[in-house]
């Protein structure tokens, strides 16, 4: 049996449990609150006068970690899941592939399902990670969906736990299967939470980053009935014979080549009946000579029927792509006005700091995208691409490749130093390829954005992202017993500085881009970061750089929220979303990893965000003070 019914262990931090005259409650339905992937909610029970208030309420203790005790090398690198919330219980998955429901004003447990996928061991990738789960009803059913780092989707009754007998096959469906092409588990399997829109469940996957093969499973997105499990299409992500954009792998490169899948979040129009799905790079990440051509569609926005499967439109960001450029995180649907012309558009980040903003009906760019050219290759048997999209609008967010005026120059000595260091590199303009000799990437594989994604604000058309500055050394390589022509090293950083960064600061930050123009209205460091480090060596106080451990943005009615491990411990940043000024940091107890949410329960605003430590997940709940009885 995979069901079991428990008592969980619950950290309470006593308090009242009602505010007295407070608002109706408020769900937060779906991983980003909406299907556009938002992340907002106009809740402003929490506001700018009381939000210093706010103290942690309950804690939720992942049923993970009795598992992971008695398991020496089993851990989760970050909690990352972000809950959801209908009527009075949240429904929350666990690094190992738990399913949860809790009750939403006390964080106790209500049911957990173990789905066993932490027995087929240690996922590919990023080891034990799920984000998420979907939900969905009929007004007589009610199931949660997820899917697993082992493969599996599956359908659970929401009211008792239970795997539902009518979906799959005892609840659940091989995603391993119907793909065309024998696959491992040890190399494919989920970690983003589905997306249900007009009765079909969508299901991406997440494949082995680094082959040491030209073969590898493909990234193909499958949409299956909620009801039945039946699959209803298949999306190929690598076209096959006869398709569209077949022609863009050449020498049938097709036949053999992987990945090229959505291992991230999604997003869809329920109205329109559209699901937008953002790609990844394809098999290699940086050596593309058994691959030749533009590769659709790889690191690509597409935009499919949700009930047929059928193409409706495609925008690739990144032609054959060599940096693992994916595009990482779920496309933000936006509803704006631009030039007193109302559009329907889709905001997508991107790693290397690119904001692609298109209509979402016809996939064309609100404002002009710029075929530029870039640095070819000199690898052999490499062909990259001369040309690559630049959107004209908005500016790109972060730092964009390596320039001597983007080089530290808190002292000459320093900038002398630095200009010394990476004279031993290849480094230059974005998209500067992968060499032979070891190439600096800037932004790196982590992005300047990544699955955390961005925020949006209806109400001002206001765009959110944090991005943090990071790079990579790409060294290609021939690897004894790798049937690639050119494999990639361990990806390192730049050495010779210490901890110190060779860019200027910040080293982290939050922008605020308003849509209905493509211009910032705001650009702040995202904490303090190495701040104090700085000027214990004789630097001049720099101000706030930017912390890098930072979770996902959560916007409200008056306040944007980030999770942030800085110099004073974990907390949550309140910002004031107009100017970007801390309005209030909340220290928090553990170090927090997921993208929070909020709530209302019983008349109560909650803020909820995961966390931990490699061997302890937690859901910490805050809100603020009752008044005394």
């Amino acid at each position: 049996m995979h069901h079991r019914t428990v008592a969980l262990l619950l950290i309470l931090i006593p308090g009242p449990a009602v505010l007295a005259e407070a608002p109706a409650d408020v769900d937060w339905p779906h991983y980003a609150n909406d299907l556009g992937s938002s992340k907002y909610a106009p809740l402003d029970q929490i506001d700018s006068s009381n939000v210093a208030q706010l103290e942690n309420v309950w804690i939720w203790r992942s049923p993970d970690d009795a598992i992971m005790a008695n398991k020496h090398q089993m851990g989760a690198l970050g909690y990352k899941n972000t809950p959801i919330k209908i009527g009075d219980v949240l429904y929350v998955s666990t690094s190992l592939g738990q399913v949860a429901a809790l009750h939403a004003d006390t964080g106790e447990s209500i049911w957990v399902f173990d789905t066993g996928a932490w027995k087929t061991g240690r996922p590919t990738n990023l080891g034990f990670n799920t984000r998420g789960v979907a939900y969905w009803s009929d007004g007589k059913r009610r199931r949660v969906l997820m899917a697993t780092n082992d493969a599996y989707l599956w359908s659970i009754d929401a009211a008792t736990g239970k795997p539902d007998q009518a979906f799959g096959e005892d609840g659940r469906i091989d995603l391993t299967k119907g793909l065309g092409r024998r696959v491992s588990r040890k190399v494919y399997g989920v970690m983003s939470a589905p997306v249900i829109v007009r009765g079909v469940v969508v299901v991406g996957a997440s494949i082995m980053d680094r082959p040491r093969d030209k073969e590898s499973p493909p990234g193909h997105v499958r949409g299956f009935d909620v009801v039945t499990g039946e699959r209803r299409w298949i999306f190929h992500s690598i076209p096959h014979k006869g398709e569209f954009g077949v022609e863009t792998w050449e020498d049938e490169s097709w036949k053999y080549s992987g990945n090229t899948n959505v291992w991230t979040l999604m997003s869809a129009d329920p109205v329109l009946g559209y699901v937008y799905l953002p790609f990844g790079t394809p098999t290699n990440d940086y050596y593309g000579g058994h691959r030749l051509g533009d590769n659709l569609f790889a690191e690509s926005l597409v935009c499919l029927d949700a009930e047929t499967g059928k193409r409706v439109w495609h925008f690739q960001a990144v032609r054959h792509g060599l940096w693992d450029y994916d595009l990482p995180a779920a496309p933000t649907l936006v509803d704006i006005n631009v030039d007193g012309k109302a559009i329907k558009a889709v905001a997508q980040v991107s790693k290397q700091a690119f904001v692609y903003v298109l209509d979402r009906v016809t996939g064309k760019p609100v404002w002009p995208i710029e075929d530029r050219k870039v640095p070819a290759s000199d690898v052999p048997g490499e062909r990259a691409s001369t040309t690559q999209p630049f959107p004209t609008r908005p500016a790109p967010f972060d730092v964009q490749g390596v320039t001597d005026e983007s080089l530290i120059d808190f002292t000459p000595e320093l900038r002398k130093k630095a200009v010394e260091v990476l004279s031993v590199y290849r480094y230059g303009p974005l998209f500067t390829p992968p060499s032979l000799e070891g190439t600096i990437q800037l932004p790196g594989q982590a992005g300047a954005a990544n699955w955390r994604g961005a925020a949006f604000d209806p109400e001002t058309s206001l765009f959110y992202i944090p991005s943090i500055t990071s790079h990579n050394v790409v060294k290609l390589i021939k690897r004894e017993g790798s049937k690639m022509r050119y494999d990639v090293g361990r990806l390192g950083q730049v050495r010779g500085l210490g901890r110190l960064p060779f860019t200027k600061p910040p080293y982290s930050r939050i922008s605020a881009i308003d849509l209905s123009t493509g211009e910032y209205r705001w650009v702040k460091p995202n904490g303090e970061g190495m701040r104090n480090e700085l000027i214990e060596l004789g630097i001049p106080d720099p101000g706030p750089v930017g912390a890098r451990r930072t979770t996902g943005p959560l916007l409200t009615k008056s306040l944007l929220f980030v999770g942030l491990t800085d110099v004073s411990g974990p907390m949550m940043r309140a910002l004031d979303k107009a100017t970007g000024a801390t309005v209030a940091e909340i220290a928090l107890p553990y170090n927090p990893s997921g993208t929070p949410m909020t709530y209302m329960a019983h008349g109560r605003q909650y803020i909820v965000v995961a966390g931990g430590t490699f061997k302890e997940s937690r859901l910490m709940a805050l809100a603020l003070p009752t008044p005394a009885e």
